[in-house]
């Protein structure tokens, strides 16, 4: 199997990256690589930018307003994007229940949502983990009863990203029983702000508000807000896992970040030396570049499968918790570098959500009650 670039994919390379650095807002890109928190009017302004050059939904078919471009070009697109300091786009809309609901969705569903997805007009977040929910998912309690010609939905869902952001929801509920707990489970689209949707934030340690509680008492649902079958959530949540492919590897922002623990290990010492003249540090370093080089090529090969038709063996899913385990071990490289300078830094990564306060006690006591008890 050659995983070479084409020319023709050398030549998508190059005007990605020219297009790139012209319409990626340069305030936008300056956050990314400096590790400085974005906010949603941050994302959505490089969403406009690639709505109107055509390049927002890579995956989606040409019919539904996609670029329907293959693996090999999403690839290329995220490398090369994210390597100029692009951010990440919410993933929920085009990349999760847009796909969805082409595959399962009424038309007058993919009338209504899809056109508000791809022009950013409407945002959408996630709406499956609950207390007690989360790994087994399909145990979850909250419940949509029919009555009429609406779902009255009441319960709770929780870890729930980017939820004070978002105009819409897709849920798993439950709205019947079976013999097994996954049977009685539907998937329904909610609006953010029905009557009866409650967000709460959830602040993480370090005081971000990224995920939330979302509450859901009395809230009418119009019944043709079902996507697919009554009952046959379950499976419509098992496609859109399998929809995910290779780029949920993370290998562009991976790349990144590898460049940005290099640069932190050439600007900070120990020993009086730098910390990448460590033989030990550079070791590491290099034993992670080689495990990132592993995963790209396993990308790669992927992709070319998937190019010539081939569909996706094992392989494709060792892909998410490979890149998620990269990811993590960058970060934690990265801190050993920095040490101690972390958090004094810290305050400038918060950007425009610091107000001049040093962490500490009163802050540290509610959260610590929150996690600890």
């Amino acid at each position: 199997m050659d995983i070479n670039f084409t020319q023709e994919e050398i030549s998508f390379s190059e005007e990605v990256r020219d297009f790139v650095s012209k319409h990626l807002p340069s305030d936008v890109s300056r956050k990314v690589l400096e590790h400085k928190r974005i906010g949603k009017d941050d994302v959505l302004r490089w969403h406009v930018a690639l709505y109107e050059k055509g390049w927002i939904a890579p995956s989606w078919p040409k019919r539904f307003g996609g670029c329907d471009w293959n693996s090999v070009y999403r690839h290329i697109f995220d490398v090369e994007s994210s390597a100029l300091g692009a951010p990440r786009l919410s993933p929920f809309g085009i990349g999760m229940i847009g796909a969805v609901l082409m595959a399962h969705g009424t038309e007058a569903q993919q009338n209504t949502y899809l056109p508000k997805m791809l022009s950013g007009e409407e945002w959408w977040c996630q709406g499956y983990s609950e207390p007690g929910s989360g790994s087994d998912l399909a145990s979850l309690n909250t419940r949509a009863e029919r009555k009429g010609e609406s779902y009255v939905l009441n319960g709770q869902k929780t870890w729930t990203t980017h939820a004070q952001w978002a105009d819409k929801i897709f849920c798993l509920v439950r709205t019947g029983s079976g013999t097994r707990k996954q049977e009685g489970i539907s998937m329904l689209l909610c609006d953010m702000n029905s009557t009866g949707v409650e967000v709460r934030p959830i602040l993480t340690l370090d005081g971000e508000h990224e995920v939330n509680e979302v509450w859901f008492q009395d809230v009418e649902v119009p019944v043709e807000n079902l996507v697919g079958e009554e009952g046959k959530g379950w499976s419509i949540g098992k496609f859109l896992l399998s929809h995910e492919r290779t780029a949920i590897a993370g290998v562009g922002v991976s790349k990144r970040e590898l460049a940005y623990l290099k640069h932190l290990a050439s600007i900070h010492h120990y020993h009086g030396k730098p910390v990448k003249e460590d033989p030990v540090f550079s070791d590491r370093i290099a034993e992670l570049e080689i495990d990132l080089l592993a995963l790209e090529i396993t990308v790669l090969r992927v992709a070319a499968g998937e190019v010539s038709g081939r569909e996706p063996g094992p392989e494709a899913s060792i892909l998410k918790i490979r890149g998620t385990e990269i990811q993590q071990r960058l970060t934690e490289l990265q801190l050993e570098v920095v040490g101690q300078s972390a958090l004094p830094h810290l305050p400038m990564a918060w950007g425009d959500h610091w107000m001049g306060e040093t962490p500490g006690a009163l802050h540290a006591a509610p959260l610590a009650a929150r996690y600890l008890n």
